[in-house]
């Protein structure tokens, strides 16, 4: 009996259980290891401020769900991946061995790396679910006293859309209420231009999001640097391409949500094993998404390294969207599954980004394939139909959450939606 461990239970972790339940036959062990009892539908975290979502709307209870599926279930926080001894350290004091470990945390938010930052700092946050509970109660605060908001994502992030999504769905809330004329609205960002979204720009993504901003009068600073926050103030520092000081801003504020950069969580942060990790903390896989050193350990999803697209002036790192992560996670159980067969891995997943990006009461589409240019397929397209369709996937990805089904969400969903192309 093969004892498989995955540690996470989010987007990445959860429908990693099913598929590798799936793939592999009832005499191996398939255990997940997730310090929450819940799962969290991170792509809806912007809904919540607005009460557009509730956060108990986005939450699953787990244990039900595994134990139908007959996933073992185990709810602490890891302490420790030590891989020299095929081991995971808990915050009990106890240990869980495996013969094979798919580490799928997600990532450590690094809020310490600029002062003043975070929901423990001056900022919201919509990474996690609890911090956008914590952002609500920050707008219920700013709507009795409306004044500046300033949206971003500081140096070194690497997922821009949920920042775009939320600085244009308080703008829609703000004119829902007709008060959008007392709320100066300024977008700061890492990113070289507008629309690169850690991705180079995919089609029109530039244009169509700048466009986006001066209809809604939405000032913008790209090359931004964070340097520091307090309470109501933000100061930032523009550079130019060459990464030095061109400008100094002085940013007042009433309502802030700046999206960190991520490290590899403190468990494997922390791990005196050399190959697992690059310096962030990253898991290190190969093209199996397997660890070159650790040849029983896979990752899936944000918490693996991935090298930025192109330079920058600014640290901009790759997103690791939804249907890339999919195919992390299809690629994974059936490489296990024929290792388990005494057979080498060959699957390799389609690290293609696709993401529908909610902009209010509109929205924007885009599909680049594969990720990093040049790209075989490049396609953006805007309009209602995306924010109806994030919707839509929202109910059907958790509904196929409560149910245990493994089927491919975004390959088989999104894209026949879309019409846009097969791959496979």
């Amino acid at each position: 009996m093969a004892r498989i461990v995955i540690l996470g239970a989010g987007i990445g972790g959860v429908p990693m259980a099913f598929e590798m339940k799936e793939n592999i036959s009832n005499d191996h062990q398939v255990t997940v290891i997730s310090d929450s009892p819940t799962f969290h539908f991170v792509p809806s975290n912007p809904w919540v401020p607005p009460k557009w979502r509730t956060p108990e709307e986005l939450k699953i209870e787990l244990a039900p769900v595994f134990k139908k599926k007959g996933v073992e279930f185990i709810q602490k926080a890891a302490t420790l991946v030590d891989p020299e001894n095929n081991k995971i350290e808990l915050n009990d004091g106890s240990a869980v061995e495996y013969d094979y470990l798919i580490i799928a945390t997600g990532p450590r938010l690094a809020f310490d790396e600029v002062p003043g930052l975070g929901p423990d700092g001056f900022t919201s946050s919509v990474c996690h679910v609890d911090h956008a509970a914590i952002a609500a109660q920050d707008w219920e605060k700013f709507m009795e006293n409306p004044g500046p908001i300033v949206v971003g994502a500081v140096q070194g992030a690497s997922c821009f859309g949920p920042a775009y999504e939320y600085l244009m769905i308080l703008e829609a809330e703000l004119r829902k209420r007709k008060i959008r004329d007392q709320v100066p609205m300024t977008f700061v960002t890492s990113e070289p231009y507008i629309g690169h979204l850690g991705l180079g720009g995919v089609g029109d993504t530039k244009g169509m999001l700048e466009s986006a901003l001066r209809d809604k009068t939405i000032n913008w600073i790209t090359n931004a640097k964070v340097d520091k926050i307090e309470d109501g103030m933000m100061f930032v520092t523009e550079v130019d391409e060459n990464a030095q000081d061109k400008k100094k801003y002085e940013l007042p504020f009433k309502h802030s949500m700046m999206l960190p950069a991520f490290t590899g969580i403190d468990a494997v942060r922390h791990t005196k094993a050399e190959g697992l990790i690059n310096p962030r903390g990253f898991i290190i896989v190969d093209e199996h998404q397997r660890n070159p050193t650790f040849k029983n350990i896979y990752s899936v999803g944000v918490c693996i390294a991935l090298p930025p697209v192109e330079k920058t002036p600014l640290p901009v790192g790759a997103p690791k969207t939804g249907y890339m992560i999919e195919s992390m996670v299809t690629a994974t159980a059936h490489n296990i599954r024929d290792e388990l067969a005494g057979k080498e891995p060959t699957d390799i997943p389609s690290l293609n980004a696709l993401c529908l990006a909610d902009m209010g009461d509109t929205g924007i589409a885009f599909l680049a394939v594969p990720q990093i240019p040049p790209r075989n397929t490049t396609w953006s397209q805007e309009g209602r139909w995306v924010h109806l369709a994030k919707i839509g996937f929202e109910k059907y990805f958790m509904r196929k959450i409560r149910k245990g089904i493994s089927e491919p969400y975004y390959e088989k969903m999104i894209l026949k939606f879309m019409g846009v192309v097969r791959l496979k």
